[in-house]
């Protein structure tokens, strides 16, 4: 079985279609995987739920999700981002709130445990050092786990003296075995590790492998399209800088 692992798509429909592009192209999935944060910061929260639902999909939510559902307070946010969450909570049709609201904070699937943040807090930590990650493997059962929330691709390997990094590379697939790991696929829509293009991984189950793929996309629309929606202008900035 192959299954796309798809993050942080904020609101970005245009990297969401890009990224659905290249998986047709490289032969298709059988399920799309979602870590959370569908929405919030980007113009088009309404058509990437819109495309989803079209999809396979098994996902949890994430703190911006629960933000424009009103599940969770803005205070934690920065003002930027809680504009963007009040835009956002207006976008919405009933049956959106209504698919969004059915988005649990932790899955497991096929051997992972899915979580937006961490598995110790999986709504705001942000995992992202050897020491959240060591203190983070004890919090869940499964072999593997699967987080979003930092929009940087990021590997952890559990080992018999402790938790070190591991390399996550377009050029390289990763062969998971049987050493623990917790995985980060990068975001979809907002990519912050300084490349701008969208970040998503594909795991074929059959193969053992866990391989991230990055893919351009046509960045000043989406911008224009924010700016016409009247988005903080940060928002928008920090696409093209990939920040």
């Amino acid at each position: 079985m192959r299954s796309a692992i798809l993050a942080d798509i904020h609101s970005n429909a245009a990297a969401l279609t890009a990224v659905l592009d290249d998986i047709d192209h490289r032969g298709g999935v059988d399920e799309l995987w979602l870590l959370g944060d569908i929405t919030g910061y980007g113009p088009d929260p309404h058509r990437c739920i819109e495309i989803l639902r079209r999809y396979k999909c098994f996902g949890v939510a994430g703190n911006h999700d629960l933000a424009v559902l009103e599940k969770v307070s803005l205070t934690p946010f920065d003002p930027d981002a809680a504009a963007a969450a009040r835009w956002t909570t207006r976008q919405l049709s009933v049956d959106d709130a209504i698919w969004l609201s059915r988005l649990p904070e932790r899955l497991e699937r096929e051997g992972f445990t899915l979580v937006h943040g961490a598995p110790r807090r999986p709504i705001w930590e942000h995992l992202g050092s050897l020491s959240g990650a060591r203190e983070n493997f004890s919090a869940f059962s499964t072999t593997y786990c699967l987080i979003g929330h930092t929009h940087i691709p990021t590997g952890f390997k559990k080992e018999r003296d402790g938790v070190s990094a591991v390399l996550m590379s377009e050029s390289v697939g990763l062969v998971l075995g049987r050493e623990r790991m917790i995985l980060n696929p990068g975001s979809v829509g907002q990519p912050r590790d300084g490349d701008p293009r969208a970040s998503y991984a594909v795991y074929n189950s059959d193969a053992g492998i866990f391989r991230l793929h990055r893919i351009p996309y046509d960045i000043d629309a989406v911008r224009e399209r924010m700016w016409s929606a009247g988005l903080p202008i940060r928002l928008s900035a920090r696409l093209e800088r990939g920040e």
